[in-house]
């Protein structure tokens, strides 16, 4: 156990060691003798405080949830309240002072309030307050805090760093299809068409089509009775359905598209659009698709409808932001065994006292065991050896976060994407409407390289494919700018002085004109992005979502995919 000395007690002890000296140097006694006085009280201060704080623990202090539940839903950008009870089994009084929530940095959390007083034998409710920045499956790993003893019910003056350990899983949802996954199970089942194109047909339906005469086996709820008693005779309302889509929503989720702050990465914006248009789709009644591609296929979900369907794509969408993967990180196995080692020392009963430093294989065993306290069933990650893939499973399923890869992976996604794209016409039903957010293919980018390269070549051939067979291609390109635009809040100036340039320039102003050099480049990017995708047949889209209000705008044309097919030019 470490004792660490408050402010008050460092500055007090200090005086009376200046005391002691400066008394001996005067040769006073009296002064020599009133600052070892103050020495010694700060001395068996720190021996009641290393008793107290012993006896606290021996007799038990410890932290659980207010919930029941493992893990805690809410959506990006919204706040939610996670109570934690400390108890205190003993019978001595005791302080926790800064006390603050271990969580991964994708989650902005807050404690409330910061220092609490726990009688003997009771217990106090501290507020964590967590702010969702990016979608995804993040850890709430425990409490930690300075307990100090109060001896007399004044302050004491040692405190010993605690750190409870009690993984919570926070799992942070797209708001769109926050309220599909909390809708209600079950109810009459709604019969839909597997047929890609959008026609009307008798059946449930909110269009009246006709009223005729009432037959054996109608429903008493379709007759009309205002009509039937001007005619006379039952009738009853037929009304009119209309086939839906067969839609396939298209997410790259390359490494290099979580560039920026988090929240405001291209990725976060993309991943709340697809959510939108998921949302917006399923609620016509639509069959909708979902493949989120990167360097390999990552999510590959079969068309359906449905609230259930609604969840599935939900958690997919949450599960795009992992880093764990091999090939998506740049931490090998000894860095993720260390990651594992730190996590895992407080959860273990022996502290990892057993576990060689070193011996990854009995860490690796030590962590599966571990893993039955993880908040989340996270699914294997893509690993060289088996070793390995415990490790970062232990890291999936306890929500601890990694660093993405340096070097980017656009060339294999690609390749991946094309794959996909000829996967999806050998699925039933057939797709009517495809849809992509992602950045531009590389074989787009100026130059007969990249036109020619294997992914190029793929592509194309894909995408022929898929006008061959009269499908309606979308592309909503990467909002680069996002992660580049910030709010120009009024910062601290710094007065820089630039050589070839006259007068004094202020660190604001120069990082502004960085900013708009920048964003002008990436427009001019996507203008010539845009025009290469409608040589290729494919019409850029122009669904977007605003940053503030969160609201989502989808373009008119995104749901007709039979008219537009016919509007667009041929691929090449």
């Amino acid at each position: 156990m470490q004792l660490h000395p408050t402010r008050s007690t460092f500055h007090v002890g200090l005086s009376g060691a200046a005391m002691v000296a400066m008394g001996i140097a005067a040769r006073v006694p009296a002064v020599v003798a009133f600052g070892g006085a103050i020495v010694l009280a700060v001395a068996v201060g720190r021996a009641l405080a290393l008793a107290s704080v012993t006896r606290l623990r021996a007799s038990g202090f410890e932290m659980v949830w207010a919930q029941v539940r493992r893990v805690v839903r809410t959506t990006r950008g919204s706040e939610v309240r996670i109570q934690a009870e400390l108890r205190n089994r003993g019978v001595d009084e005791a302080r926790g002072v800064n006390v603050r929530a271990v969580a991964s940095s994708m989650l902005k959390v807050t404690a409330d309030p910061p220092v609490v007083d726990i009688p003997g034998g009771g217990r106090v409710r501290v507020d964590i307050v967590v702010e969702a920045r990016r979608v995804g499956r993040w850890g709430l790993h425990g409490v930690s805090l300075e307990a100090r003893s109060t001896p007399g019910g004044g302050e004491g003056l040692y405190e010993v760093p605690l750190m409870f350990a009690n993984p919570l899983g926070v799992e942070v949802l797209p708001k769109a299809l926050q309220a599909i996954g909390a809708s209600a199970r079950g109810g009459r089942s709604r019969s839909l068409t597997s047929a890609g194109r959008t026609a009307m047909r008798a059946g449930e339906g909110d269009e009246l089509r006709e009223l005729r005469q009432h037959v054996s086996g109608d429903p008493f709820k379709r007759i009309a009775w205002k009509a039937s008693a001007r005619r006379g005779q039952l009738m009853v309302r037929e009304t009119e359905r209309d086939e839906r889509d067969v839609v396939w929503l298209f997410l790259d989720a390359s490494v290099e598209l979580w560039a920026g702050e988090p929240g405001r990465a291209p990725l976060d914006s993309m991943v709340d659009e697809v959510a939108a248009a998921a949302a917006y789709h399923l609620g016509r009644g639509d069959l909708v698709g979902l493949a989120v591609v990167a360097s390999r296929l990552r999510t590959f979900l079969q068309p359906d409808g449905g609230a259930v369907h609604g969840a599935k794509i939900a958690a997919a969408l949450a599960s795009s932001a992992s880093m764990v993967d091999a090939d998506r990180t740049e931490l090998d196995e000894y860095d993720v065994a260390q990651r594992v080692s730190e996590h895992a020392r407080p959860l273990d009963s022996a502290g990892l006292v057993d576990v060689a430093r070193g011996d990854l294989d009995k860490l690796a065993a030590r962590a599966e065991l571990l893993r039955a306290r993880a908040p989340f069933a996270a699914r294997k990650p893509f690993s060289r050896t088996p070793r390995e893939e415990k490790l970062r499973h232990y890291l999936a399923s306890f929500g601890l976060e990694v660093p993405p890869r340096i070097e980017g992976e656009r060339e294999k996604t690609e390749q991946c994407m094309a794959a996909a794209f000829e996967r999806t016409l050998e699925t039933k039903p057939r797709p009517s409407l495809v849809h992509v957010w992602g950045a531009a293919p590389a074989s787009l980018a100026p130059g007969a390289a990249a036109v020619a390269s294997p992914g190029g070549t793929a592509f194309r051939r894909a995408l022929a494919r898929l006008r061959g067979k009269r499908v309606a291609v979308h592309w909503t390109l990467a909002p680069l700018e996002a992660s580049v635009v910030k709010e120009r809040r009024d910062d601290v100036r710094m007065t820089l002085t630039l050589p070839g340039m006259p007068g004094k320039t202020t660190g604001v102003q120069l990082r502004h004109a960085v900013e708009d050099a920048v964003l002008v480049r990436l427009r001019a990017g996507r203008r010539r992005d845009e025009r290469a995708l409608r040589r290729l047949g494919i019409k850029p889209s122009a669904l977007m979502i605003t940053s503030r209000a969160r609201t989502t705008t989808l373009a008119p044309s995104l749901p007709n995919a039979r008219n537009d097919s016919a509007e667009e030019p041929a691929a090449e």
